[in-house]
């Protein structure tokens, strides 16, 4: 196909480039300048440990870079191309940033290294000449060189330059392992004395100076875009190379053990050269060959890294976007990514220190391995059906190299770890202002909330009994077709299921299912849903399309709840100035009932609500039922930050001469319950008084911020709609019907 030929720019790699990319970086600087002093501070079992530490989070990385790999037609941008395809491009962007930072900081990381294989010549240059040459004068020209055969030469010359760099460093291996110990006349420098120590004080000071060693695994993935196949190439070549590389590591380790004392491993940067046949040539050059070939491999990937990041126009930059994603030639090589990423390692060349520059590349590292076995554990965990790789891993490998790599970065340096993530954060603000439309963090764990959510409502109908009366809390259900007319009902399923809670709001859209309405409920939603887009707010918003307002209530309190809790609790509501529509309440009030539910019904006036005036509560003596439901309901909508400040008064309404038996028994239901209510909070008003009872809570809560009233099936049977409107004096009324008793613990 066209597409493929164009998206692989036509050149058309094999496995071999993955694996030689790969394991000449693995098998690099770091092997050559930093092995010794690594065995020479930890011990020969503390270098191990450092190997297996290292590769815990290199194989889960490699393993989830292989399933990913061939799960997905991976394209040019290598890691970066995974990444920003499976978490999205707002995250893809944020840590493909620090992925082609690393990578460009890993030439000058590798030009640097690969100075020190002139070590001789700058002996020699201060031996001679009685002055130290900076190392400058050998990494520049080197690195300029090798942006040159990159700039004029393009990928096919790297790669053809790779096979003979690697040719060279496995001799340089192979003279090493044939080599002898070193020969000393003193006693502490006998070699074979390095397995009696480990030195933990130094772990992850020498594991941060050593870790990029193992990060050479990943290069080959950077030449995704030149593969013929990379779904075949990038598992093979990079478990290949994973695994190899480590094997070689394990043998260095010992070889170095047995054959150097451990003053010579710390004080003798070289000491490889010292131990291989012919080493004062073939060590020098093989790490000059190691180091070079890991700064060729750094550099083809980088810019192609950069040129993916620019094509997908995630950088803030339009200008720099159209420039880094242009390419050169048929096989669009990245020319201008090439030229910036230079001038990166320029930089850092020019600081010169290795330690230093290790350092950072480590951060990065582990951010961007860690990420990738996070999208590795995310998919398993979430399962979507799109995620159908060839090759698969285990989600507890990619769990474990996930939150190996964050430990590891705070073991290293804590101040540094968060830094990184300081900066990542800021990165992926800037992208995501810049890119509103692309997937953000929610896409990230979806399809993991989604099975998490899943198997917990599972659980929960499984466990769910009669004994759940007895940690009550309300799952109310409520159906409106004025949603866009009336804030209060809205505000009031808000406050309910805020902390304690959970609700379900439900526009009713009066008519048969079709495509005309259903395209019309799913607008609705969207608008509602973005109405009430605000932190903490547990409400779920969904659109009902129903013949008849009957049917729709029949619907809703049969249908389940997403929270995982059987709904308990029907809201109606309806506008005071509006009295006919209290009548269809009350005809649908028995239907609720036959399910059990607690019926709430609002009465919203046209005054605004004034939550500083308090919540009203009023309790008869025929409210034995509904009286804890009322003060937990006022006690839960307290909660919400809209009635901070404001409080709770109870009035209770009792037969003449037992006042003080009603204020003794109200204040130990509430002391029991835990309530914030004080005795200066309740109010007894005996019976005898002439006034009725509607006249008596519009004398005392015409001015509250809302008054609670219980009901009882009589009072519908004996009054009907006459009970409900009368109490037109008054604001805001929530109406309470409880099912059974409810217990305040």
């Amino acid at each position: 196909m066209e597409t493929s030929k164009a998206s692989h720019g036509g050149a058309g790699f094999g496995t071999a480039p993955v694996f030689f990319t790969a394991i000449s970086t693995i098998l690099g600087a770091i092997l050559f300048l930093r092995f010794g002093y690594a065995v020479g501070t930890l011990g020969f079992w503390g270098a191990i440990l450092l190997i297996i530490v290292g590769h815990l989070i290199t194989f889960p990385t490699a393993l989830a870079i292989s399933e990913i790999a061939t799960n997905t037609r991976v394209e040019g941008g290598g890691e970066y191309f995974i990444i920003s395809r499976s978490f999205g491009l707002k995250i893809g962007s944020t840590i493909g940033i620090a992925l082609y930072l690393s990578q460009a900081i890993s030439i000058a990381f590798y030009i640097i290294a690969f100075t020190e294989a002139f070590e001789p010549f700058f002996n020699w240059w201060q031996g001679y000449f009685g002055f130290e040459l900076p190392r400058q004068v050998i990494s520049i020209p080197a690195l300029g060189i090798l942006a040159l055969i990159i700039l004029r030469k393009g990928a096919g010359m790297g790669v053809k330059t790779l096979y003979v760099v690697i040719g060279i460093l496995f001799i340089a291996l192979l003279m090493f392992f044939l080599g002898k110990p070193v020969e000393t006349e003193e006693a502490l420098r006998q070699p074979g004395n390095n397995f009696g120590f480990f030195n933990r004080d130094s772990f992850f000071i020498v594991f941060a100076i050593c870790f990029p060693a193992f990060t050479g695994m990943t290069a080959g993935v950077g030449l995704s875009g030149d593969l013929k196949n990379p779904g075949k190439s990038i598992p093979l070549g990079t478990l290949s190379g994973t695994a190899i590389g480590m094997l070689v590591y394990l043998a260095i380790v010992w070889k170095l053990s047995v054959s150097a004392s451990q003053a010579d491993l710390i004080e003798v940067q070289l000491i490889m050269a010292n131990i291989a046949i012919g080493g004062a040539i073939i060590i020098p050059l093989g790490l000059a060959a190691s180091t070079f070939s890991s700064a060729l491999g750094s550099i083809l990937v980088a810019p192609r890294t950069l040129q993916a990041l620019a094509f997908d126009k995630t950088l803030p930059f339009r200008k720099f976007n159209y420039l880094m994603a242009k390419g050169k030639g048929q096989s669009r090589e990245p020319f201008n990514a090439t030229i910036i990423s230079f001038f990166i390692a320029l930089l850092f060349v020019s600081l010169g220190d290795v330690d230093f520059v290790a350092g950072i590349i480590s951060m990065f590292f582990l951010i961007t391995y860690g990420s990738l076995c996070l999208i590795s554990f995310l998919n398993h965990f979430g399962a979507p059906p799109s995620y159908r790789p060839r090759f698969k891993s285990r989600w507890y490998f990619s769990l474990g190299g996930f939150l190996l790599s964050v430990w590891v970065m705070f073991m290293i340096n804590p101040v540094y770890t968060i830094l990184s993530f300081v900066i990542i954060i800021i990165i992926y603000l800037i992208i995501e202002y810049y890119n509103k439309d692309q997937k953000g963090l929610v896409n990230i764990f979806k399809g993991a909330l989604f099975q998490l959510n899943r198997k917990l409502q599972v659980y929960m109908q499984k466990k769910q009994s009669d004994l759940d009366v007895e940690d009550w809390r309300p799952a109310v259900v409520c159906i409106s077709s004025h949603s866009f007319q009336r804030e209060k009902p809205l505000d009031l399923m808000k406050w309910i299921s805020y902390k304690h809670g959970f609700g379900t709001y439900f526009h009713y859209i009066e008519g048969y299912y079709s495509k005309q309405s259903n395209a019309e409920a799913k607008k609705i939603k969207k608008e509602l849903i973005k109405l009430e887009n605000e932190e903490d707010n547990a409400l779920y918003i969904d659109t009902m399309i129903s013949p008849s307002y009957t049917s729709a209530i029949a619907q809703i309190i049969q249908a389940p709840s997403i929270s995982g809790m059987e709904n308990n609790m029907v809201l109606f509501e309806y506008d005071k100035n509006e009295t006919s529509e209290i009548d269809r309440i009350v005809d649908n009030i028995k239907l609720t009932k036959a399910g059990n539910f607690d019926v709430c019904i609002f009465a919203g006036s046209n005054v605004a609500i004034r939550p500083k005036n308090g919540i009203h509560i009023w309790i008869r003596a025929t409210d034995l039922i509904n009286a804890n439901l009322m003060i937990l309901l006022g006690y839960i909508i307290l909660a919400h930050p809209d009635w901070y400040k404001s409080h709770i008064k109870i009035f209770s309404i009792c037969s003449p001469g037992k006042t003080d038996e009603t204020k003794e028994e109200l204040q130990g239901r509430i002391d029991t319950g835990r309530l914030p209510i004080t005795l200066t909070n309740i109010e007894i008003i005996a019976s005898d008084s002439q006034l009725p009872f509607n006249e008596i809570i519009s004398k005392h809560s015409k001015q509250a911020g809302l008054t609670i009233i219980g009901f009882r099936d009589e009072s519908i049977k004996h009054e009907g709609t006459d009970f409900f409107n009368s109490f037109a004096q008054i604001g805001d009324i929530l109406f309470v019907n409880a099912a059974q008793f409810k217990e305040i613990k």
